[in-house]
């Protein structure tokens, strides 16, 4: 897929990698529409960085992933703009530590509402708009540790290998028009209650000996847009070869 004029919606954009994954796809001339639920003024900030990139302000839409209305209003919206989707990018996301006897009910339904339905509904909506148009990719953003689960953070590993398996059974779904790949982080921005005792043991466990950056991820995400149309179904690892260990 050549990217320029595509269009591309990639959520939670406001920061970290949803933010430089737009940075990224717009420098290579997508036509991308930023997408965040609450941190309006963060968003505002990447759209101005992409107006420097493109020359011209992205649309920028407000939504909560986990409601089918709210995906509805922004599909309404990037149609009325721009007249199709071309790219889907499911990166917002939640993570916090739920250690598996403390764990609550809500905080369960918190992590498959976000992290699992979300993914689910933008793929679902977005997916028929690439149906009808006989064209489109979608990215979803699951993470090592939907094959490694964490015990401390049971909820969140589940709801990632829900996104595993939503991506390969879409694959199929959604075949011969719409390709479905997933990118699998490792550890990338730790967390603010890591410290630099547990940031160094996560190091000394990955074979390229660093924490991963945001740019790495968006740049898996950018090469199985435009890096190939024969790859589907699949889960690329960026995670330093850390699944090896």
């Amino acid at each position: 897929m050549n990217l320029k004029n595509k269009v591309a919606l990639i959520t939670g954009s406001a920061e970290r990698v949803g933010k430089e994954t737009a940075l990224m796809l717009a420098g290579k001339g997508a036509r991308v529409v930023v997408q965040y639920r609450s941190k309006a003024a963060r968003a505002e900030q990447t759209a101005a960085e992409i107006a420097a990139i493109a020359g011209e302000k992205p649309l920028v839409v407000r939504g909560d992933i986990s409601r089918a209305g709210d995906w509805e209003a922004m599909r309404d919206a990037i149609l009325e703009r721009h007249g199709r989707i071309d790219i889907l990018v499911n990166n917002a996301a939640i993570f916090y530590k739920t250690p598996f006897l403390e764990s609550t009910e809500s905080e369960w339904d918190h992590f498959m509402d976000v992290n699992l339905k979300g993914v689910y509904l933008g793929c679902r909506i977005m997916g028929e708009v690439m149906m009808q148009q006989q064209s489109g990719k979608i990215v979803n953003i699951a993470d090592v540790a939907a094959e490694r689960i964490w015990p401390s953070y049971i909820p969140y590993c589940v709801s990632k290998a829900g996104v595993v398996a939503l991506t390969r059974g879409l694959a199929k779904a959604l075949a011969p028009h719409v390709l479905v790949n997933a990118v699998a982080p490792g550890t990338v921005l730790l967390a603010e209650e890591y410290d630099s005792e547990e940031e160094q043991a996560l190091i000394d466990k990955t074979p390229l000996k660093r924490v991963g950056s945001p740019r790495d991820i968006a740049s898996a995400v950018t090469f199985l847009l435009e890096g190939s149309d024969f790859i589907t179904g699949q889960i690329l690892g960026v995670d330093g070869g850390r699944s090896l260990s």
